[in-house]
């Protein structure tokens, strides 16, 4: 399986017959898109690099072992990783193949925004092929826009097509399950949110998932992804409780992927889900009411209202 879309030969990242990005309204059509076909499968004699960015901003909730679970599949399968730390007051780091930004607080993440922006490195390894994952503070810093301390906006890397706003009401906190998107292609995620941002998806993100329990982006849908950009609420780390988007995100570089013994994550995910199960058994079910799953619904209306041209026939939901 090629490591992303090609022109030539459709995967589960394209549409039927290829990529063709001028007959489908919801594919990517932006050179973050396109990048993705100018970089190949990693050479098998050179090491998968991750980088860390400035874990002690950008590390709550155990997101810093986001970049170990990347690291560890890797070494399971017997394929070269390394890991490379960006510590705060230092450049990050270039030539990277994967950047992994965590949670934190408003100031912190302000001031890791306002680094990465005057350095460039990570957009300019983004237009180069590099993949990048931000959790929580790490995803609101990746779209346009944020709200930093006492609620200002503040300016994102803009990899991401969103937008955060503050929420009004009080902070968000508990476990949150996901129905995957069709077009992702991933079995359900599970996770722990904590945060207080709604967040808009522009027509060139599409999201992870819509939400079954929890509140996501705040409409209905969680996370976003545009080319190899990677945004989520998910706290777990949610590699390690979702190990199907960890691998997702190494085939990219890796190519095809060996599967693994995930016994003990399997296990973790069941309980999560009996936890779940038992929380939806205590509200009414839209489903059983009729209706049209939560989110889905008004995503659809806000990705038709942008654009002109007509939706892909292949993303039914």
């Amino acid at each position: 399986m090629p490591a992303c879309p090609t022109r030539s030969a459709p995967t589960r990242w394209s549409p039927p017959g290829g990529c063709h990005p001028e007959r489908w309204s919801w594919w990517p059509t932006t050179r973050r898109s396109r990048r993705c076909w100018r970089r190949s499968v990693a050479d098998a004699s050179s090491a998968v690099r991750v980088a860390l960015l400035y874990p002690e901003l950008l590390g709550t909730y155990g997101d810093r072992g986001n970049a170990r679970v990347l690291l560890q599949r890797l070494a399971w399968r017997g394929v070269a990783a390394e890991l490379v730390e960006a510590p705060w007051g230092e450049p990050a780091p270039a030539a990277c193949d994967i950047y992994v930004l965590g949670g934190g607080e408003d100031s912190p993440q302000a001031s890791a925004a306002a680094a990465l922006i005057a350095e460039g490195v990570v957009n300019r390894a983004v237009d180069d092929g590099a993949a990048v994952l931000g959790v929580c503070a790490g995803f609101q810093i990746l779209g346009h826009s944020f709200f930093g301390p006492g609620g200002a906006a503040r300016p994102g890397l803009g990899l991401l097509d969103c937008t955060t706003a503050r929420r009004a009401s009080p902070r968000i906190v508990g476990e949150i399950l996901v129905e995957p998107n069709p077009e992702v292609g991933l079995p359900a995620l599970s996770g722990y949110e904590n945060h207080a941002g709604l967040t808009d998806l522009g027509p060139r993100a599409v999201p992870l998932g819509r939400v079954d329990v929890g509140v996501g982006n705040g409409d209905g849908t969680e996370g976003a992804l545009e080319g190899r950009v990677v945004g989520t609420y998910l706290h777990g780390p949610v590699l390690a409780r979702n190990p199907a988007l960890a691998d997702l995100i190494l085939s990219w570089f890796a190519g095809e992927l060996e599967p693994l013994d995930d016994g003990e994550v399997t296990d973790l995910r069941e309980e999560r889900r009996q936890f779940v199960a038992a929380e939806v058994a205590r509200r009414p079910s839209r489903k059983r009411l009729g209706e049209p799953p939560f989110g889905w619904r008004r995503y659809r209306r806000r990705r038709m209202a942008s654009t002109d041209r007509p939706r892909a026939a292949n993303f039914s939901v």
